[in-house]
């Protein structure tokens, strides 16, 4: 799928999108996601979550950062990886957690620092502000982290690891046979 849109790129744009296919495939999943989180959190608070919006979005949340585990483990980083499936998941639950006070810093920002609330601004104001603070600014500080901790921790690319461990190993091999005796 990724490389069918690639291809159809100018030359310039398609020599950086083959250079950050596991971007793209991240984005992708964050997008899915979030239709995922916001279909269901809507679905479930108009119909039998009426007066229970937070448990709501529980539950919209956890079913959508399921769906990221298993759609960034088995597309976005299925060449990366190696660890046993607990400790990734672990691993991915804790930086998805991290990624959630991320995105929230800017909305606590607006709201509280910036006291971007009524009656201090009108209804429009406010919601505006907290959508750009919540699901701009913060879903971007967030997919920046959690990408980043993702190649970093969670989903690490272990063959480089090993073929860099392994060129380091030849390089001082090949060093000392040159020292003379």
């Amino acid at each position: 799928m990724v490389d069918d849109v690639v291809s159809v790129l100018p030359p310039r744009l398609r020599a950086a999108a083959l250079g950050n296919v596991e971007l793209i495939k991240f984005a992708i999943v964050g997008a899915t996601t979030f239709v995922i989180d916001s279909g269901l959190f809507y679905l479930l608070k108009w119909t039998i979550l009426t007066e229970k919006p937070v448990t709501a979005k529980i539950i919209s949340g956890v079913v959508a950062v399921i769906a990221s585990y298993v759609l960034n483990r088995e597309w976005s980083f299925k060449n990366r990886g190696g660890r046993e499936r607990a400790h990734e998941a672990f691993l991915f639950f804790a930086v998805s957690a991290i990624g959630v006070v991320l995105s929230n810093i800017p909305l606590w920002i607006s709201s509280y620092v910036l006291d971007l609330r009524q009656p201090n601004v009108s209804f429009l104001v406010e919601n505006v502000a907290d959508f750009v603070s919540a699901f701009i600014i913060g879903n971007l500080l967030q997919m920046a982290f959690r990408f980043w901790a993702m190649k970093r921790w969670v989903f690490p690319d272990e063959m480089s690891e090993l073929e860099n461990e392994f060129e380091d190993l030849v390089a001082e091999v090949t060093i000392d046979k040159k020292k003379p005796a």
